[in-house]
């Protein structure tokens, strides 16, 4: 039995749950292309619970897909490293991108006819409802390039290493750049999206910061706690405030706007998940129900929005103003029982003979 790591079981728990939590906070700004909040409330809590915590889910979960695939085994192909990869998680996805297709149509959520047109762009593009499954696509993308970087990996030194994390922190201001200087940069235009940056920027960054982290970065705990908890509150509290800033109660804006520095590759989220994901390696046990919910996760965040949806309308009550709940008990209450019904299922799934093909 393949022995497990338990700072990254902890991390695929507690960053599982922060992903319900980012999508619970969203019921009370975002509809759609343009969002708004409705009160002083719901602008600071979404600020602490989506900013300061939520953030850092899924650059964490990219971590700790590089942190336990790269370098690749000795000897493994490029072709056998994508067997095993893609056929552990495309069947799932596909599975839900069906189910997401088709299923709201059976209580009316859109017509059958809707639901036929989303299913046919599904070899294409997330429907409607799959909107969390976009982290698919560059998950995907790190396993298709996880082979070619694999060998420079592993015969880079700190430095060299050092030298491209510095180059990707600095490709994470473009962002900023894109909405405060110039919507191109860098060679950008509308004939090229591919600027200067272009290959040394996104979720690699992650990849390769996890690699040096695992390899080069020789700190004791103390080290890591130190720098980890100060590196997460900087980050965190910069990325709350980023949102507080913009969300300015009764004014609609567009959602990219208001979100300004909530992208995963800012300068901001990348420092508190350094820091998170430092203070993660500390931990060097974990009981044995953390064990068994970090193999249920896949399948958790798959179905989680099924979920969620009718938790979220259900403690709303139709007024994201006035909640059934206070908004500071609303939102972490959506998020933990989203995460309980996802934990249920995906263990009673699990029960079934193939269910591997369904949550992973």
């Amino acid at each position: 039995m393949k022995e497990r790591i338990a700072f990254v079981d902890y991390i695929r728990v507690i960053a599982c749950l922060l992903v319900m939590i980012v999508h619970a906070s969203e019921q009370f700004y975002n509809m759609g292309p343009v969002s708004q909040v409705v009160n002083e409330d719901n602008r600071l809590w979404v600020s602490v619970y989506d900013g300061f915590f939520g953030r850092i889910s899924v650059p964490l979960f990219m971590i700790v897909s590089a942190f336990l695939l790269v370098p690749m085994k000795a000897g493994m192909t490029m072709s056998q490293f994508y067997h095993r990869r893609f056929l552990r998680i495309l069947p799932p996805f596909v599975c839900f991108l069906v189910l997401y297709a088709l299923l709201p149509a059976t209580w009316g959520a859109f017509t059958w006819n809707e639901a036929i047109e989303q299913l046919k762009m599904v070899p294409f593009n997330f429907p409607l409802w799959g909107g969390h499954l976009w982290f698919m696509y560059p998950l995907i993308s790190l396993y298709l390039i996880i082979p070619v970087v694999s060998p420079w990996l592993e015969k880079a030194s700190a430095k060299d290493e050092l030298t491209f994390l510095g180059i990707f922190a600095f490709s994470t201001l473009i962002p900023w750049l894109h909405r405060f200087v110039s919507p191109e940069l860098w060679g950008e235009c509308f004939w090229n999206q591919y600027s200067a940056l272009w290959y040394c920027s996104g979720y690699l960054g992650y990849l390769v910061l996890a690699h040096y982290i695992r390899v080069h970065l020789k700190w004791g705990q103390r080290k890591k706690l130190t720098v980890g908890a100060i590196s997460f509150v900087i980050g965190g509290l910069f990325t709350a405030w980023s949102f507080w800033w913009k969300a300015v109660p009764d004014v609609q804006m567009e959602t990219p706007m208001m979100e300004w520095s909530w992208e995963f590759c800012t300068p901001n989220v990348l420092l508190a998940t350094f820091g998170a994901f430092l203070l993660f390696t500390c931990i060097h046990k974990a009981p044995r129900w953390i064990n068994s919910l970090a193999k249920l996760t896949f399948g958790m965040y798959l179905m989680h929005i099924f979920f969620l949806i009718f938790i979220a309308e259900w403690l709303i009550g139709g007024d994201v103003a006035h909640p059934l709940l206070p908004v500071w008990l609303a939102i972490p209450a959506i998020g933990l029982l989203t995460f309980l019904c996802c934990a249920v299922t995906t263990k009673i799934i699990s029960l079934i003979p193939g269910s591997k093909y369904i949550i992973g």
